[in-house]
């Protein structure tokens, strides 16, 4: 039987309002990790999704997530993300704030679609 794990776009304003999302819906305890790679391996299953993938997430509203996580907040975490990273990692980060700044490129909202879509195949309903 397929589980279906409900995110409701209208509460999500923020990266930190997703992970509350999600971890409302899929985690354990209401907790799964609040970063991308945590994300990744809870979708790949036994950490808050089932072991044998039978799950599907639907993503509720998600065009007012896509607003809301959007270029602005995609800045604001490139900003974050170059102000701790490694040096060797900096000029990549800078050229992607560049383009976010831009209004170019990828935004969260893309790169959370982006871990869903490859870590969960089909596993995605947007409405």
């Amino acid at each position: 039987m397929t589980v279906t794990y409900v995110i409701d776009g209208n509460r999500i304003g923020s990266l930190d309002d997703f992970w509350d999302a999600v971890g409302r819906a899929m985690g354990e305890d209401g907790y799964f990790g609040r970063n991308l790679d945590a994300f990744a391996d809870c979708l790949r299953g036994g950490y808050g999704t089932p072991e044998d993938g039978d799950y599907l997430i639907e993503w509720r509203d998600h065009e007012v997530s896509r607003r809301r996580l959007g270029y602005p907040e995609t800045v604001r975490r490139l900003e974050q993300r170059l102000a701790h990273a490694h040096p060797t990692n900096r000029p990549r980060i800078a050229a992607e704030l560049a383009d976010a700044r831009a209004g170019k490129g990828p935004t969260v909202y893309d790169w959370l679609v982006r871990i869903i879509e490859d870590e969960h195949p089909g596993g995605l309903r947007l409405a």
